[in-house]
């Protein structure tokens, strides 16, 4: 475990219940970084896949109950709902008409909420579906886009596995290469980006976190800061605070390949 504790950490775009999500890695991370708040900033639950096919596996069902244990021993967690995982909407079937849906045991459910930083910024938490253009107004877009995606990382697991068989290390990501190299995926990114910095800026926010494109960033957009927490499907990265209040992602496939080689 590591000797700091953090102030906060933000996690984003888990996907539990899918074969992409990297659970058993997640688990390792945040066994390593102890800390007193915990911010899910959506698609942690991927209610989405569930609902056309079951996949559960033990280690995602132990990354909820890492949650839920973490909660229980003074950890502040806030779920921040998302697109694939919306929370509200399955709840609201279970909780009495006119019950506020707000605390759920020892985590808060919300749609956004206002993270403080140590050194006194306010830093608006969303997941940022909102601000994606096809999500809003063409969900079938948004779905096909989501299919050519699992079909991206179904390739990249076949790739591994192969190169594995002969002895091969190999990181490289099909659907990372897509996404950063794509003329058209690139645009998107920095749309999507600009748009959140704008809407934090009309709010009086200092910055913005939030998770969705699965691409871990952390920059200046006009005056304010904007923060992606990534994902744990391809990068495995989060967001963290220190004590001081400064914000930086960790990459835990990179921190956890120099421990393993140290230990050579």
């Amino acid at each position: 475990m590591s000797d700091v504790q953090y102030r906060a950490i933000f996690i984003s775009d888990v996907h539990l219940g899918t074969r992409g999500c990297q659970a058993e890695k997640l688990l390792d991370f945040l066994r390593a970084h102890p800390c007193q708040r915990l911010y899910l900033v959506g698609d942690i639950i991927d209610l989405w896949r569930l609902k056309s096919r079951w996949y559960w596996p033990q280690s995602h069902n132990t990354v909820i109950q890492k949650v839920l244990r973490m909660a229980r021993n003074g950890v502040k967690v806030s779920y921040v709902c998302g697109n694939h995982d919306p929370i509200f909407e399955f709840l609201s079937g279970l909780i009495p008409a006119g019950q506020e849906i707000g605390p759920f045991g020892d985590i808060a459910i919300l749609d956004e909420c206002i993270h403080e930083t140590a050194d006194g910024r306010r830093l608006w938490v969303i997941h940022g579906d909102q601000f994606d253009a096809a999500m809003r107004y063409a969900r079938w877009l948004t779905h096909l886009g989501d299919r050519g995606y699992t079909a991206l990382l179904w390739i990249n697991r076949y790739l591994h596995k192969m190169f594995r068989i002969f002895g091969v290390r190999y990181r490289w990501s099909l659907s990372g290469y897509v996404k950063y190299h794509v003329k058209r995926a690139v645009q998107f990114i920095n749309d999507y980006e600009s748009l959140l910095a704008s809407e934090a800026i009309r709010r009086n926010y200092d910055g913005v976190i939030c998770g969705h494109i699965h691409h871990a960033e952390k920059k200046s957009i006009d005056t304010v800061s904007y923060f992606n927490s990534g994902d744990w499907v391809e990068s495995c990265t989060a967001l963290v605070e220190n004590v001081d209040g400064r914000m930086e992602i960790i990459r835990w496939t990179d921190v956890a390949d120099m421990g393993r080689k140290r230990a050579a």
